[in-house]
């Protein structure tokens, strides 16, 4: 295994979700902390480039979430910027946020942001991304090798569809600064690896994406298929990325066939599955990660007793973070209906005018 987290899920209670869809910043009336102060709580999320889920999922669930329990809280985007990061986290802190939960940018970042928060008494949560060396005392997220692992076992049965031999395969990886992405590499080269020792496949060319920067990730796969114009699959690590592979794909035409997978179940990651273009996304029920994440930040800025479901190891802080761990699916053309079914993509928003006959092929309706 590759130097990641190492995973142990431990047996306890899961947490309970029961959300609605609400706005972004609020005040409302709620029970309050053992200290008898109405609870507040403070949400760093990381951009809204690097995937839409941030602004269009998480920001509404978790505002959800801390609506229905009557909490205080503050949701801001940092838009990539580690020093606003910085400063937004000063300002929740200094507001009087009880509970601050981030999305790190990486690591030396998140670090100080969270050894701050933990010198002023203010209890701290790792969401999605895991900060190395850090000291947030959960960590709320997907098991994420098991995330990498779908998508390389993706790749591999679209390429068996399409009975390529000996196929070259390229590797779009995520930020080097993100964690996840590590853990989703490691996932997918546990299936890619031994076919490549094999000959099974051809080991093509493999290259990380600064800040999952899609527009930098069209200029790089441009020009992994001009050094290897025999590129017969397409490892990337999530629909933003695939979706810049197969713009330049596109322009050879082989869009479609060329097997490229993904991560998110974004609306244009779905729509390239349904046209063929894209092999298969990763689903992460966002609304459950971040359900568990409200729940576990609102018996925190209660003072009650938090549970979680499993641990994770923090391989540079050498420490064992208690975390809550949810599980991911492989979609494919044959089961995007269940995203919709599950309220994570709207159909209206899915089966424009464009995709209405292919959305009408794959049953959703």
């Amino acid at each position: 295994m590759r130097k990641g987290l190492l995973l142990t899920v431990a047996s306890a209670t899961l947490l309970a979700s029961t959300l609605t869809a609400c706005g972004d910043n609020s005040s409302s009336d709620g029970a309050a902390g053992s200290d008898g102060k109405k609870p507040k709580i403070g949400v760093i999320l990381p951009d809204s480039k690097s995937s839409d889920r941030w602004e269009t999922a998480d920001r509404k669930y978790l505002a959800a979430a801390f609506k229905k329990a009557g909490v205080d809280y503050d949701i801001q985007n940092a838009q990539g910027d580690k020093q606003a990061f910085q400063t937004i986290a000063d300002q929740m802190i200094t507001s009087g946020v009880g509970v601050l939960v981030i999305v790190n940018l990486d690591s030396g970042t998140g670090k100080a942001v969270l050894d701050k928060a933990k010198s002023q008494g203010v209890a701290t949560i790792d969401y999605d991304r895991l900060t190395l060396g850090g000291s947030a005392q959960y960590y709320v997220s997907f098991d994420n090798v098991e995330v990498g692992r779908l998508q390389g076992e993706g790749l591999g049965k679209c390429l068996a569809e399409k009975k390529a031999e000996k196929p070259m395969v390229a590797e779009l990886n995520g930020s080097p600064t993100d964690n996840n992405a590590k853990l989703f590499a490691e996932g997918y080269d546990g299936v890619l690896n031994p076919k490549y020792a094999s000959g099974e496949y051809v080991k093509g060319p493999n290259q990380s994406v600064p800040d999952w920067d899609n527009a930098q990730a069209g200029t790089i796969f441009e020009q992994m298929l001009t050094k290897e114009p025999g590129i017969d699959g397409v490892l990337a690590a999530n629909d933003g990325l695939g979706n810049a592979a197969i713009a330049i794909l596109r322009k050879q035409n082989r869009n479609g066939k060329v097997p490229v997978t993904g991560q998110d179940a974004t609306v244009q990651g779905l729509q390239n599955i349904l046209a063929g273009d894209q092999c298969m996304t990763v689903y992460k029920a966002i609304k459950k990660e971040a359900d568990a994440t409200a729940e576990l930040a609102i018996s925190l800025a209660k003072g009650e007793k938090a549970e979680t479901n499993a641990t994770v190891r923090d391989p540079e802080g050498k420490r064992d973070v208690p975390a809550v761990l949810e599980t991911p699916v492989a979609i494919y053309k044959d089961n995007v209906k269940d995203v919709v079914d599950d309220g994570y993509v709207a159909k209206a928003e899915l089966c424009t005018k464009k995709y209405a006959d292919l959305c009408a092929e794959a049953g959703i309706k």
